[in-house]
């Protein structure tokens, strides 16, 4: 059935059973843009899941349940139809849920985040959006909600309602700023590429506890008791289905490593070690370092190969040019170009604005825009070389 409840907004519709979600369906694929957002439970699980699908039309607003056990039949196409836009804001972590739990691929979309970006805005921020423009302030009671639980309460519900409610709004008078500042074809080639996101792997393996800030800077044994601890705490996660953090932090098994206490009264003494932490896992902590004195050092993992001195050069060059740029427009760098663009450029090394076709990141309107400067920039740094 199709529920509503009543919003601040209008009544949303709460879809719990599959005849809802195909009447829901058939109304989408008449609708030439749909809003979206989604909620997941990042901070109660291990792994976690996508746990709520909002979509707005101009005429409704749909709540959908994925947990209720039914097949989303027919949003996998709605979503890859270039026909329909999709807009979002800051897309990037409901694109790789979409993408890695249904994988669903997201055509010709706008965000509105990167928009605000592009424009020069200095707050990005949905809740400044709604507060500012509209004046509807977001309670933060629910940004850290446990959305995997039900049932879900009429606030929350509320709150996620109006996560798309104003989005097409939105949408566009960004825009419409997009267009008065000769900015929308830049957009356009930005939303593309942010729509190709890349669903991070994110299996445990024993190298895994190189990703912990500061893991490279500990002393050889130091590092294999980090090893074993964070072996442990993976395993402790995965059993009780909680976030790897929720176990215990990164900064305590680094702060366990470098002491390496002996004993439990050590271990207690450490600093942020609480009593609930010591009794749970004191004895797990002392046998897991134990395993790490008797491992042999772990090796740290590959890394990519280096660029050789005249890329290094390139890419310090192009790095100062997109800061300078950047500045003059008042917008972040990536907004510019991506890093990884400038790597590739700074490898590749074009001579002409018509071979930056073949460099990824660079569509005809940022080639429009600074094709002529990075030419010469690779050039001025050719003409160095060849001086040296």
């Amino acid at each position: 059935m199709i529920s509503e409840a009543t919003a601040s907004v209008r009544p949303y519709q709460y879809i719990d059973t599959p005849e809802a979600w195909h009447e829901c369906v058939a109304r989408l694929r008449d609708e030439p843009r749909i809003a979206l957002d989604v909620e997941a439970n990042s901070l109660y699980v291990y792994r976690e899941f996508l746990c709520l699908l909002q979509i707005s039309i101009p005429s409704a607003d749909f709540i959908v349940d994925p947990l209720a056990g039914f097949p989303l039949e027919g949003m996998g196409e709605i979503l890859a139809d270039p026909a329909v836009e999709k807009v979002f804001h800051a897309s990037e972590y409901d694109l790789i849920l979409l993408k890695r739990d249904y994988d669903w691929d997201v055509v010709n979309m706008f965000d509105s985040m990167w928009a605000a970006r592009i424009l020069g805005y200095q707050n990005m921020g949905l809740a400044w959006f709604l507060e500012h423009y509209y004046g509807v302030t977001l309670s933060k009671k629910h940004q850290k909600a446990n959305w995997g639980f039900r049932p879900l309460t009429d606030s929350q519900l509320e709150y996620a309602q109006k996560d798309t409610h104003y989005l097409l709004a939105l949408r566009d008078k960004l825009e419409a700023e997009l267009a008065e500042h000769d900015r929308l074809q830049e957009a356009r080639e930005i939303f593309a590429q942010a729509a190709q996101v890349k669903v991070p792997d994110r299996s445990y393996n024993e190298n895994s506890f190189w990703s912990i800030s500061d893991a490279h800077d500990l002393p050889p044994k130091s590092r294999a008791i980090l090893q074993a601890l964070d072996q442990f705490r993976d395993s402790e996660a995965r059993r009780r289905n909680l976030p790897p953090f929720k176990v215990l932090s990164n900064t305590m098994l680094i702060a366990i490593a470098k002491k390496r206490p002996r004993d439990r009264a050590e271990l207690e003494r450490l600093p942020g070690m609480s009593r609930p932490v010591l009794e749970r896992y004191g004895d797990a902590l002392l046998a897991a370092m134990a395993r790490g004195m008797k491992a042999p050092i772990p090796r740290s993992p590959q890394r990519p190969a280096r660029l050789s001195e005249e890329e290094r050069d390139r890419l310090d060059l192009l790095t100062d040019w997109r800061k300078r740029t950047a500045l003059e427009r008042g917008v972040s760098s990536d907004v510019v170009l991506h890093r990884d663009t400038l790597f590739e450029l700074a490898r590749c090394n074009p001579e002409t604005e018509e071979a930056l076709e073949t460099v990824d990141g660079i569509g005809p309107a940022r080639r429009a825009l600074y094709g002529k400067s990075i030419i010469a920039l690779l050039q001025e740094a050719r003409d160095s070389e060849s001086r040296v």
